[in-house]
């Protein structure tokens, strides 16, 4: 079989082999526990299954708008002005096939061949590969004092004359960190005096704890949404835990916005019209169900600390926001890929490499699951690495003996 070049040069997605490898597990009656999965359990919001349910009912299932059906347009601006003091116009707003269509598509639009994109480790495993696959250059920051916040002295030397935008996740997943209220200003200026695009992925936005809050890069910016350089993407996915229903949006000038409907028109025509209904039901009707999903996710992260500072040799660094955490495993493993697989092949226990996001010898630890899972989970991993924990353990029905300690 031949393919192309740039086709055999893209990695498959970690975490969805992740799942397929724990469903797997699971279909052959293994005791898996997935703490790599960024899905939690709650249910949609009734009003994006009464807005679904209404739609099809009507029979009426055809192909709409490619930028969005109207009403659904009209509820994303209004989130908009609500949660980033910003009023923009439906020609700013187009509707995607989850976020991540969103970030391909701007991605498609904006970047030329061996054009830059700037990219802030620890990031989402996709950054880099989307990048490539518009035949851009990924060009990753680390922060120099090893922690999960860059500082502009990290940033500023990665831009250069061939820089098209650098890409902010905040709250980041893999590492649950806030960026500072200054840092974003600084980017916004920074991006605006040199003609950068700063894509903000917003999609954990509203996932914070402990009264930490989400800085609003479209609050540092002086100038209309039609001539800023700030780009937003959200979606329903994470806020709201509809993770299955794949809508996600763009809020950026008008000019970027038209190609962009241009890509997703010659590749998806549209987004479904009856999963449309259901993010403008979960828009437009009570929006208790993030704070319910946002109380149940911090209680599970005060549940994961516990566990986890128990843990000798463990460093972690509290996530202020997400489903996710990124504790440092070096004390037992440097080599993230090889720790991940022997945790799934002697405990059972889905983890995510941090190679993946750029940060080797840490570990992505999804707390949006179960406190029962937590627990159980981080008592697992425990007992196969620790030479403190006890010897013997059960995982499921089956009684294990450690014997590599």
């Amino acid at each position: 079989m031949s393919v192309s070049k740039l086709a055999a040069s893209i990695a498959e997605s970690p975490t969805l082999k992740l799942n397929e490898e724990a469903q797997r597990l699971r279909d052959k009656g293994e005791a898996v526990i997935h703490l790599g999965a960024g899905e939690p359990k709650n249910k949609a919001p009734i009003n994006a299954i009464l807005g679904a349910a209404a739609k099809l009912s009507t029979g009426d299932i055809k192909y709409t708008p490619t930028e969005g059906i109207t009403s659904l347009r009209k509820a994303i601006i209004r989130y908009t002005e609500e949660n980033y003091d910003r009023v923009v116009g439906a020609e700013n707003v187009i509707v995607s096939q989850g976020a991540k269509q969103a970030l391909f598509n701007l991605l498609y639009t904006l970047v030329n061949p061996q054009d830059e994109v700037v990219v802030l480790a620890p990031y989402w495993v996709s950054y880099p590969e989307m990048i490539r696959m518009v035949y851009g250059i990924p060009v990753i920051v680390t922060p120099e004092d090893g922690g999960f916040v860059p500082t502009m002295k990290d940033i500023e030397p990665a831009i250069s004359s061939n820089t098209k935008a650098i890409i902010v996740n905040s709250p980041n997943n893999p590492s649950g960190a806030i960026y500072p209220e200054q840092l974003v200003a600084d980017l916004v200026a920074l991006c605006e005096k040199k003609n950068i695009y700063l894509i903000m992925d917003d999609i954990y936005h509203k996932l914070v704890f402990g009264g930490k809050r989400t800085p609003n890069a479209l609050s540092h910016t002086t100038r209309d949404i039609n001539s800023t350089r700030v780009i937003t993407i959200n979606g329903i996915s994470k806020l709201y835990g509809m993770t299955g229903f794949r809508i996600g949006w763009a809020v950026a000038p008008k000019s970027i916005v038209s190609v962009m409907a241009n890509v997703q028109a010659q590749t998806s025509s549209c987004t479904s019209v009856l999963l449309q209904a259901a993010a403008e039901g979960a828009l437009t009707g009570l929006q208790s169900a993030i704070e319910t999903l946002r109380l149940t996710l911090e209680n599970n992260r005060n549940v994961l600390i516990q566990e986890l500072r128990a843990f000798s040799g463990v460093k972690l660094t509290p996530p202020d926001g997400t489903y996710y955490s990124l504790p440092d495993f070096t004390a037992y493993n440097k080599d993230s890929v090889a720790l991940s697989k022997f945790l799934l092949q002697k405990a059972l226990v889905v983890t995510v490499p941090g190679r993946e996001f750029g940060m080797d010898g840490h570990l992505r630890i999804s707390y949006a699951t179960t406190i029962k899972d937590v627990k159980v989970g981080i008592e697992r991993i425990k007992w196969a690495l620790d030479p403190n924990s006890p010897n013997e353990i059960y995982i499921g029905e089956r009684k294990m003996v450690r014997d590599w300690l």
